[in-house]
């Protein structure tokens, strides 16, 4: 299989749930932040400062030392306008770039065709987790969508009738949620086929692998051990998906929020040390989302649906820093107790179309949107 070992490389990283901004992207010195969170507020003396404004979350440390390294770009008041406070709407209108209209077409399904119209690499999109994202799914586009790389042997084994049957029953839990069961039929035919072609294809990486990284045990690691081991065997893959979560903190939020951060930050650092201990990174940035924010007021053990979040980008192209103004919190600011988005997420994704992929961005994102410019 031929591939290109210097082609951009996207991973996308979805914080299903909803991440709370205010706590990930902390406020520190705002005393409104302290009067807003009497329950689920950080303190000082914990947060880990990136200057006299901000910090990180406590459990940020291996994400601050890439932040120090110029290689972490946090992209703030990430949203888009109305925003409609529900986790499928919400996550749907990332997926698809449709605000206004039930999408269906994701985005990255679009990328994935334009990198590769002829679909000379069914491995071009790859997606780890239980089943697609609504992002990749476009009929006529193939993408490989793996669980576990370790014990995944999708066609061995099994022939004729059989292979059949575990094909259509495979490829329905797949990609029935991105889909819908109604299209997943029409979807099947050689589409389905290649994709499931492709995820066989992947179960090899493991076995061409090898690293002295040792990644943490959590479910977000192993999935990014996952996409290492994929890109580190040259298959041509150049769009990753896979998601962690969920971070819908509406009580005991303190310790779940901690633990998730932890994950992920011990997750994505051991991932970008894996890369660089292979020569690997240089051609390889990481999109870290989630549908919204959260609100501005605890309810007494957690936070409810907000509209403005953050994202962040990793890697060694990323221009570090922060980008865009954090949305104000004074009361008289709010929109329904939250902080307004003030960087369309769709800017974003138009940064690493045109400035990473090389690609068209408006007919991906429907329109066009101002770049945050967090790329070398």
């Amino acid at each position: 299989m031929s591939s290109d070992n210097e082609a951009p490389v996207l991973v996308v990283l979805q914080m299903s749930g909803g991440n709370d901004y205010l706590n990930t992207v902390i406020p520190y010195n705002n005393p409104l932040y302290r009067d807003y969170r009497p329950s689920v507020g950080l303190p000082e003396d914990q947060v880990l400062q990136l200057d006299d404004q901000v910090a990180l979350h406590p459990n940020m440390g291996p994400l601050k030392a890439l932040y120090d390294q110029d290689k972490m770009a946090i992209i703030h008041g990430v949203g888009y306008p109305n925003s409609p406070r529900s986790h499928f709407r919400s996550m749907d209108i990332w997926h698809t770039c449709e605000p206004d209209t039930l999408g269906t077409e994701g985005w990255l399904g679009r990328v994935i065709r334009d990198v590769d119209p002829q679909k000379e690499n069914v491995v071009t999109g790859v997606s780890f987790g239980p089943s697609l994202p609504r992002a990749m799914a476009l009929p006529g586009v193939p993408v490989a969508c793996v669980d576990d790389l370790d014990d995944y042997g999708l066609l061995t084994g099994i022939s004729g009738a059989q292979q059949r049957k575990t094909i259509l029953e495979r490829f329905a839990t797949l990609y029935s949620p991105a889909l819908g069961t109604g299209m997943v039929m029409d979807y099947l035919g050689q589409t389905g086929l290649d994709a499931l072609k492709g995820a066989d294809i992947l179960k090899a990486a493991p076995e061409q692998y090898s690293s002295s990284v040792t990644y943490p045990d959590s479910t977000i690691a192993n999935k990014l051990k996952g996409i290492a081991q994929v890109h580190l065997a040259n298959l041509g893959t150049r769009i990753f998906y896979c998601d962690h979560g969920s971070f819908d903190s509406h009580s005991n939020q303190l310790g779940m929020h901690a633990t998730l951060w932890k994950e992920m930050s011990e997750g994505i650092a051991a991932f970008f040390e894996d890369l660089q201990e292979h020569d690997a990174g240089d051609n390889v940035i990481m999109l870290v989302f989630s549908e919204f924010g959260r609100r501005t007021h605890d309810n007494g053990s957690g936070t409810d649906h907000g509209a403005a979040g953050a994202a962040f980008v990793f890697g060694n192209p990323v221009k570090g820093g922060q980008y865009s103004e954090y949305p104000s919190i004074k009361r008289e600011d709010l929109q329904q107790g939250d902080p307004v988005p003030n960087t369309d997420f769709r800017g974003v994704y138009t940064n690493i179309l045109e400035d990473w992929l090389g690609l068209d961005a408006q007919p991906i994102v429907q329109g066009t949107f101002e770049k945050p410019g967090f790329l070398q």
